[in-house]
């Protein structure tokens, strides 16, 4: 028995005479500017941003208005336009502007944060590639990182007999704890095979060290000096308010003593600006040589 023949399916091709084809909607996919991109995603991080700075100072409006003697936002900034209309003046040693002031604290912590480095970064390599160095000196990290930077200050200052080395000194030892922990924990984390084939081709002690633990620890000890540029910068502000003299610490003690409220909420300001600045370079840093895209 004969089966009757299948029609086949309808085309573009093989439609017959007289037949509408009905073709599906194409699609055009519009290719989204760069340009129109980037605004986007810059006004999605900016509203947030001053609805939140919006809010600070909706509440110190608040706070100013339930506080006598609080200053208000607008008469801080008032005192910010004149302070910064001459920020670099020098009227004597006890009467500077706020730049020279802000100079002399980053000065301070170059200086105690470099030795840090210096000292903390090879010291944490130390410990995370040999254990009986980490056996011997773990427990005297465990002891001396919670003490407060301001329990080591009276020991600067007797070991220095002066005020500025005790400054860095308290910087230095403060800030050197997330450098040495950081770097040790990266050197451990590197993958075995990568010191077995150090092995295999017989490289020296140095070799590996620079050609194989930095590279692979680098984005660890950039997050260790991150943390402890912060720190650094914390601890500087009090600092320079026990030890005196030019400073950003010394110069909101030395407002406060002449009840100007205002200028210490401004130096409150630039330090939270310049501590931000000093973060966001280094995580900039942190980024550009880091493995993971």
């Amino acid at each position: 028995m004969n089966q009757p023949a299948q029609k086949p399916p309808t085309t573009a091709l093989s439609a017959t005479p007289g037949e509408v084809i009905t073709l599906p909607p194409v699609t055009v996919r519009r290719r989204k500017s760069p340009w129109r991109t980037y605004c986007l995603s810059f006004f999605q991080r900016l509203v947030p941003a001053v609805l939140g700075m919006g809010l600070l100072v909706v509440a110190w409006q608040i706070a100013a208005l339930n506080s006598q003697g609080f200053p208000t936002p607008l008469s801080t900034l008032e005192s910010a336009i004149t302070l910064f209309s001459d920020p670099f003046y020098n009227a004597g040693p006890n009467d500077q502007g706020i730049g020279w002031n802000v100079l002399a604290s980053l000065q301070r912590v170059a200086v105690g944060f470099g030795l840090a480095a210096i000292v903390g970064i090879p010291a944490g390599f130390l410990i995370g590639r040999f254990t009986f160095l980490a056996r011997m000196f773990n427990p005297i990290i465990s002891l001396l990182r919670p003490v407060s930077p301001l329990a080591w200050l009276p020991i600067g200052l007797l070991l220095f007999q002066k005020a500025e080395p005790a400054s860095s000194w308290t910087i230095f030892i403060c800030s050197i704890w997330p450098m040495v922990i950081n770097t040790a924990e990266g050197v451990k984390r590197i993958p075995d095979d990568y010191l077995n084939v150090a092995r295999v081709l017989k490289l020296s002690e140095w070799t590996v060290m620079r050609k194989i633990l930095f590279p692979a620890v680098l984005p660890a000890v950039l997050t260790g000096v991150r943390l402890s540029i912060g720190i650094a910068w914390l601890v500087i502000v009090a600092a320079e308010m026990l030890t005196g003299g030019l400073g950003i610490g010394f110069w909101i003690w030395n407002e406060w003593n002449n009840l100007n409220v205002e200028n210490i909420l401004i130096a409150i300001v630039i330090i939270g600006v310049v501590g931000l600045l000093l973060e966001q370079g280094l995580m900039l840093l942190a980024r550009r040589f880091s493995w993971e895209k």
